[in-house]
């Protein structure tokens, strides 16, 4: 298959990331024959500094010229820390959600066998924890109309039957592929709008028979989460919710930079790891680049190309039973390996395999 491939390192540890990313990938393409030609594009904090605009018009056609978007992180502590900038690095992010239509946010959430100690919660909590969440992503509160002043400010929680309808779809589909066991999470006890989630899905649920469809609401979900995760096999809520459940289950597995994502819709699909740019880390080579990477392992096997994400994960896999880690997951007294060596330690595995 020939690949075109966006990338958008962004900001922070963003391109020392990415970078590992891209050469895993072409590793992949060269031992299975494929071929991938990569365009860079601005985005975030970066593209604000450059051209004032943190999603430029020329990223977005790079966007939709692709095949799939491999992204890395946006932020920066210079618009963290002043809340009155008018533009920030993450409404670049939103509006490259928007603008490419990309309504799905899936994470997956599993543990690594060697890593479990690594978990705040204890071993036997976390252990064979594996469940996926999905997000809506352009409804709810980051996307309805909004006002803020010196004495007031509101986000509107706007969905329609339609957002939700489509985002319940992705999930049964996925429910359907794994376990077959769906939670709805919700506020419907005090929101209008968590409501009408809650009505959608039971009046979808009957057309999945095959699926158990279970209700709860954020507060209890988020507990849950931390005191049997292994109870969840589909996660389903909207964007707001999701944004913070997600990050709650991704501190399940013991560091942010392990997981990946894909944000699926109606135009290109984006792969990108769930943890932010950690500007602190900057050029530091301590980021742990293993989630970008298993982000390169969901795109091969969005296109159907299991074997090649499959080699991924096992070189992943690979690194970490032979402490070949970054400093946050390393053992005590293992060796010392930075986000450049991990990536090549990997992509060698892969040539060798």
């Amino acid at each position: 298959m020939d690949f075109k491939i966006a990338v958008l390192p962004g900001d922070g540890i963003g391109p020392e990331i990415s970078l590992q990313g891209v050469n895993v990938m072409s590793a992949v393409c060269e031992k299975f024959g494929h071929t991938a030609e990569y365009k860079y594009a601005l985005c975030g904090a970066d593209a604000i500094d450059k051209v004032g605009d943190p999603f430029p018009e020329e990223t977005f056609r790079t966007c939709m010229d692709a095949d799939a978007v491999l992204f890395s992180a946006v932020g920066d502590p210079r618009f963290d820390n002043d809340p009155t900038a008018k533009v920030r690095p993450e409404q670049g992010l939103l509006a490259m959600r928007k603008k490419l239509g990309l309504y799905a946010n899936i994470r997956p959430i599993e543990t690594f066998e060697c890593l479990i100690h690594k978990s705040p919660l204890k071993d036997e909590i976390v252990k064979g924890a594996d469940f996926v969440c999905i997000r809506e992503l352009t409804g709810g509160m980051y996307f309805g109309e909004k006002y803020q002043d010196n004495d007031k400010a509101y986000d509107t929680n706007y969905y329609t039957r339609h957002e939700i309808e489509r985002i319940l779809e992705t999930a049964y589909g996925y429910a359907m592929r794994r376990n077959r066991h769906l939670t709805v999470v919700d506020k419907a006890n005090v929101l209008a709008s968590s409501r009408l989630w809650r009505q959608v899905a039971k009046e979808m649920a009957p057309k999945y028979p095959e699926v158990t469809t279970d209700y709860m609401f954020v507060d209890n979900a988020s507990m849950r989460m931390i005191q049997e995760p292994g109870f969840f096999d589909v996660m389903v809520t909207e964007n707001t919710f999701g944004d913070i459940l997600t990050d709650e289950g991704s501190c399940i597995t013991g560091s942010m930079g392990l997981l990946p994502s894909a944000s699926t819709g109606e135009h290109t699909p984006v792969f990108e790891p769930v943890h932010g740019s950690w500007p602190q880390a900057k050029g530091l080579d301590i980021a742990n680049p293993i989630a970008q990477i298993l982000s390169v392992a969901m795109l091969f096997e969005y296109f159907n190309l299991k074997e090649e994400g499959a080699l991924i994960r096992k070189a992943v896999n690979a690194s970490l039973d032979a402490n070949v880690r970054t400093p946050e997951i390393q053992v005590e007294g293992g060796a010392k390996y930075g986000t450049k060596a991990v990536g090549e330690w990997i992509v060698n595995y892969i040539k060798e395999a």
